[in-house]
């Protein structure tokens, strides 16, 4: 653990911490990791207890390195209630993997909680002390969240959400997502790589749900990222037509996409574009076709 104060005889000094502002002190313990934090720091003395203890240390709530280490949904999500208990409402960014239905309607549900609390159920969308303190950054890829709990528990005051890799969540998903979240400027739905398969075959897996569904609800966002999504050139459009703000756009992968007609004159527009195809997928084609070159010539030598 990192040395904090003075030593006298090998003894951390702790009188230079008590009476400290918890708010103050929790700058400096935010910095340890989760685990640390949780049951090391406790020990020390009872203002780092109280610290800890307190909401000050939970505004940004990140266990993505704990949770890499678990594989049970249970643990990540009695974590993250934990955790989320502890914040009382002042945590702004969530992030970690492998969360659950559970562990998501929790938090959900915590912010909900302090909306009704804080404010008996009135509309907030114009009091921008509590948009300030309540959560805005949800980071929860390969989690085990479902469409029907993203319907059911909104978090309507989201500006970035990361769900890649969530493979619970579909277009009715999303669509719950940009109905209820109308703050979101940026939105990461990258997705595991599709099979090598050929181009028939391929044909009948292609889906515009999730493009359609992002692009009819989420028109405020200005960063999104879809690698190895499954829609094509109409998804493409309509997200590129209707997401006036949109900058920055990352398609990587996206093997449906073939970029017709103008598609790529208004990508290229853009202050930062991925395109479906790497700089290994253009030599790997280069290659191919003077390999077919080759063959025929050959087969005119021959002859």
């Amino acid at each position: 653990m990192a040395n904090f104060g003075g030593r006298k005889n090998g003894i951390v000094s702790r009188a230079m911490w008590e009476g400290l502002n918890p708010e103050i002190l929790a700058l400096i313990l935010v910095r340890i990791p989760v685990e640390e934090l949780l049951q090391t720091i406790p020990l020390v003395c009872k203002s780092w207890w109280s610290a800890v203890a307190g909401p000050y240390c939970w505004s940004n709530i990140d266990v993505e390195d704990w949770c890499r280490r678990w594989s049970r949904f249970d643990r990540v999500d009695s974590l993250v209630r934990k955790l989320v208990r502890r914040s009382r409402g002042m945590c702004r960014r969530l992030s970690a993997y492998r969360l659950g239905d559970p562990g998501f309607a929790f938090a959900a549900n915590w912010y909900f909680s302090v909306l009704l609390l804080v404010f008996g159920g009135e509309d907030v969308g114009g009091n921008d002390m509590f948009l300030v303190r309540c959560l805005k950054v949800l980071q929860i890829p390969m989690s085990e969240v479902s469409d029907k709990m993203v319907e059911k528990h909104a978090v309507a005051t989201l500006t970035v959400l990361d769900i890649s890799y969530c493979l619970r969540i579909t277009s009715k998903g999303l669509e719950a997502v940009g109905k209820s979240c109308k703050f979101l400027i940026q939105l990461k739905r990258n997705m595991p790589p599709l099979e090598l398969e050929e181009t028939e075959k391929r044909a009948k897996k292609m889906d515009d749900g999730e493009a359609m569904a992002i692009a009819n609800t989420m028109p405020g966002l200005n960063r999104l990222e879809l690698a190895y999504g499954r829609f094509g050139d109409h998804g493409l459009n309509a997200i590129l037509t209707n997401c006036k703000a949109l900058t920055h756009l990352d398609i990587e992968g996206c093997l449906y996409v073939e970029l017709n007609g103008d598609l790529e004159q208004r990508c290229g527009q853009l202050m930062d574009f991925k395109p479906p195809w790497t700089d290994d997928d253009h030599f790997l084609a280069v290659a191919a076709a003077a390999d077919d070159d080759t063959e025929d010539f050959s087969s005119s030598e021959s002859e």
